[in-house]
């Protein structure tokens, strides 16, 4: 019995004991599963093994490309178009017509024949290993020769690896102060990269907690402790762009007809910066005519805007003529020679600008006028001269509103002039021309739905407004009354009353049977929207047109946007 009782301890004791070895053991099975999974990321196969990788600006991009990079037997390294356009160039183009493609950047208009080993570079030709080419149904740029159309530094490891470097950005270097692994992390357990011996020359990208972020002499990415780096040295500055002027751009456009002399200036404008004189326009000529005003008068009127200190963006008209502007917009060589002539004109007359101030087109040219400004404000950066286009607002009939597309010609352009008038028009019946409640609405528009950064908009203001006369048949007509003629346009005995939505004055009388009525634009007006730039922080102001303003319209200028 005794025995009996002695058995069963022993096998139920037997049997505990042989689950704390189960326990154990799924304990540690456990225990190295938690392990593996949390180092397991860290070892993780290189995605980009075997590929050629690309890296761009110490990123490796190799598995965000649309396609593979390649390597022809001249060693000329291809990249396709739709990677380009991703990754330095989101506006080339493909012009079917002439079987070429496209490309700018800051200052750089390339063209690329798929048909000759040669680039036009802002219209100087460029000999090429390989040119552009269509393969499997894919447009490929021998990247490997343009470095410097995108400002880059290229290098080539071994066929392997591709490294570019923008040269506007910040470059630091430095040696490894004995032998190193580098790690795909900064954890404990992590994948090795690559290993340097001491003395090795590595780019340092970032530094944090101790580590140091480098690329390699073989093109790798990845860490190493900071205490191991010697010798660091910043090899390459940064480079900022300082924009031509500093603050807010307050611009006066100062109109006169290409059948007169240029203005006499000898005053000073208070709170203004830029001039910008009716200097050149297209004419309706064979071929590309661009009339020179400037030799009416225009140098001496340089002479006074440098003397005074302000800058000149001369207005670039296409005297609204519909026909003419879409021949030349659609056709490369047109389009070419016109920004040819521009580039002649803007560096003779050594002006500081252009406004570009095209109206009156076709709503199916809107692509085709984008691609003019594309292809013209590099070509004027070069030169360090400002792009300004001139736009109305985002809503309207086809040839005036939208003709234009302001998200592609704000990424083009230095400056989007919003012309904020006329709301109310000839074709639009009695009201405001640029009442501040529809002016605030469209900048909302521009700034939502047209997508264009605040510090590119230039607010167009009207220095004029219209006396409306309806008879009494009902039939409305309009003037045009400058703000410095309104009291003179005006019954000496009118009251006027300030509409609050429109931020004006408003006058209503009666002469006979005829009906008058006017929305006031003066200083109270223009200060409300002057508030708006304030208030949305928009790039400055522009005003329509000198010499029809009150006296005091500048000082405010001058008080409210510095």
């Amino acid at each position: 019995m005794e025995n009996s009782k002695e058995g069963k301890r022993a096998k139920v004791k037997k049997e505990k004991k042989d689950i704390w070895k189960k326990i154990v053991v799924v304990g540690a099975l456990l225990i190295v599963a938690c392990i593996v999974l949390i180092i397991s990321p860290n070892f993780k196969k290189d995605p980009n093994e075997g590929k050629i990788n690309f890296i761009i600006n110490n990123n490796n991009v190799t598995g965000k490309l649309k396609h593979d990079i390649w390597i022809n037997e001249s060693n000329v390294v291809y990249a396709s178009m739709e990677d380009i356009e991703n990754y330095f160039d989101g506006q080339i183009y493909y012009d079917k017509t002439n079987n070429q493609i496209i490309t700018t950047s800051d200052t750089k208009v390339a063209v690329l024949s798929l048909t000759q080993k040669k680039m036009m570079v802002n219209s100087a030709e460029v000999k090429l290993v390989d040119g552009a080419l269509r393969k499997d149904g894919v447009f490929y740029l021998p990247i490997s020769e343009m470095a410097k159309i995108y400002n880059l530094e290229i290098e080539n490891i071994d066929n392997k690896v591709i490294t570019l470097d923008s040269l506007d950005r910040e470059l630091i270097k430095a040696d490894t102060s004995k032998k190193v692994t580098v790690k795909a992390t900064t954890k404990l357990i992590a994948r090795t990269v690559d290993k340097l011996e001491q003395g090795s020359k590595v780019v340092v990208i970032s530094e944090k907690d101790g580590y140091s972020r480098i690329r390699t002499g073989n093109g790798k990415i990845g860490y190493i402790k900071s205490d191991k780096l010697a010798n660091k040295t910043t090899v390459r500055e940064k480079l900022e762009k300082k924009p031509q002027i500093a603050g807010k751009v307050n611009l006066v456009w100062d109109y006169y007809s290409e059948y007169v002399e240029a203005p006499v200036r000898n005053e000073t404008i208070p709170g203004i910066n830029v001039v910008s004189p009716s200097f050149f326009s297209l004419k309706n000529a064979d071929g590309v005519v661009i009339n020179d005003n400037t030799t009416r008068g225009g140098e001496a009127y340089i002479a006074w805007a440098k003397e005074k200190g302000y800058k000149v963006w001369p207005m670039f008209s296409n005297n609204s003529m519909k026909a003419k502007t879409s021949e030349i917009l659609n056709n490369y060589a047109l389009r070419t020679e016109m920004i040819e002539q521009i580039i002649q004109l803007a560096t003779k007359y050594k002006v500081d600008g252009i406004n570009v101030d095209f109206e009156f087109m076709n709503m199916e040219d809107k692509d085709a006028y984008s691609r003019f400004i594309i292809e013209l404000a590099p070509r004027l950066r070069e030169y360090g001269i400002v792009t300004s286009v001139d736009v109305t607002a985002p809503d309207g009939s086809e040839n005036w509103s939208l003709c234009f597309d302001r998200d592609a010609l704000a990424k083009a352009s230095d400056y989007i002039m919003f012309m904020a008038y006329d709301q109310h028009g000839t074709s639009t019946g009695v009201g405001t021309v640029a009442g501040c409640d529809w002016v605030e609405a469209n900048i909302k528009k521009f700034l939502g739905q047209e997508d264009v950064p605040k510090e590119k908009i230039i607010l167009g203001m009207p220095l004029y407004t219209r006396l409306w006369k309806t008879d009494k048949n009902g039939k409305v007509t309009s003037s045009v009354v400058n703000m410095n003629k309104v009291e003179q346009s005006l019954p000496t005995d009118v009251s006027k009353n300030w509409d609050e939505l429109t931020k004006q004055y408003y006058v209503e009388y009666t002469k006979g049977s005829d009906k008058y009525q006017m929305w006031i634009e003066d200083t109270d007006s223009i200060r409300a929207k002057i508030d708006l730039i304030n208030q949305y922080e928009l790039a400055g102001s522009a005003f329509w047109e000198k010499d029809r303003e009150n006296e005091d319209i500048w000082n405010l200028v001058q008080e409210k946007l510095k």
